[in-house]
């Protein structure tokens, strides 16, 4: 297969740190330009990661008729607004998760997509990491009995008025950022969309952005799915998956490491003091480099994009409710 020619919109900390170093793991992806509004910073991150081309502006990178695919790594409010842009230059988009503000804005993708013919992704990488396809395994061959409940947990600490979660106007706040991981994760494994969910939310006093939320999200074969995250606790995350005979423990369930293999503990419910855990380790598996060959692919037309975008507006639409919750004080139909 022909790799596929990407352009990096933005030097983000994420694409530089995280997403372009693993997407450069695949023989199936040539990053061949980065842009920012800053020539200087956009040269910068050119030279440190060894991107032949730098653009002063996102215009210039998506006019360059060599690009074909574009990630988007870009603040939240700036995601719909410049993958609408790449779809109208005739680029692929990769856009970071959350794909948009809102519903009402994600579905102006599904327009355009429809419009052009190119593909839209959300960036989730765990959608592409071998220990979810482990867990979905798992679960699906009854391994725990019948799953009844889903525990989540996302959190780190940062307490910067600089920082771009720091910004309401721009998506900033936890459940944009975080919170999204143990919805998209509960709704991948169940395979169902939550019929109603209640949430509590702290928000920061004077930066007015969410930094505390716990949520209760009831699925329509009775599962019942609670999660917390937060911006201003301990760095900690983990899943956990109940079932009628046992239970699944993912130990890093969204930072999985590129070095080490992932763990999964599953228990058979024999011993509450641990007796009956079996570890079972997931290959080690860089999930930013899955994702970049797995949207290659659908680019080269190998395979269909592994996140749709219909259902990366039935996630928006969970996170519309945490919110709509918060200002009602109740529960909210879906």
């Amino acid at each position: 297969m022909k790799p596929v020619v990407w352009g990096i919109l933005s030097t983000a900390r994420i694409g530089t740190v995280q997403v372009i170093p693993g997407m450069r793991k695949s023989k199936l992806v040539d990053i061949r330009g980065i842009a920012s509004r800053s020539l200087d910073k956009a040269e910068a991150a050119a030279r440190e990661l060894g991107i032949p081309r730098a653009y002063g502006s996102y215009e210039e990178l998506l006019a360059d008729p060599e690009i074909e695919a574009v990630y988007n790594p870009l603040p939240n409010h700036l995601h719909v607004p410049l993958t609408l842009k790449a779809l109208a230059a005739g680029k692929h988009v990769l856009c970071e998760k959350p794909i948009a503000m809102n519903a009402a804005e994600a579905r102006q993708l599904v327009a355009a997509r429809d419009r052009t013919g190119l593909i839209v992704e959300e960036a989730f990488m765990v959608r592409h990491a071998r220990q979810w396809k482990r867990v979905r395994e798992l679960v699906a061959s009854g391994a725990i009995g019948e799953l009844r409940t889903i525990q989540g947990f996302f959190s780190y600490y940062m307490d910067d008025p600089a920082n771009i979660r720091s910004v309401p106007e721009w998506g900033g706040g936890g459940v944009l950022d975080i919170g999204c991981y143990p919805i998209v994760t509960s709704r991948m494994v169940t395979g169902l969309e939550p019929g109603r969910i209640v949430a509590a939310v702290r928000r920061h006093a004077d930066l007015k952005v969410d930094w505390l939320a716990s949520a209760i999200m009831e699925f329509p074969n009775g599962v019942i799915a609670s999660w917390t995250c937060s911006t201003q606790v301990a760095d900690y995350q983990r899943m956990h998956f109940v079932g009628t005979k046992g239970r699944i423990e993912v130990e890093i369930p969204f930072n999985a490491p590129k070095t080490v293999p992932c763990r999964l503990l599953i228990d058979d419910g024999s011993d509450l003091h641990g007796g009956g855990i079996r570890i079972e380790e997931v290959p080690v598996c860089d999930h930013y480099a899955a994702q970049g060959e797995d949207f290659s692919r659908a680019v080269r037309g190998e395979m269909a994009p592994v996140t749709s975008l219909e259902s990366s507006v039935a996630n928006m639409r969970v996170l519309d409710a945490v919110f709509e919750s918060e200002r009602k004080g109740g529960w909210v139909k879906l």
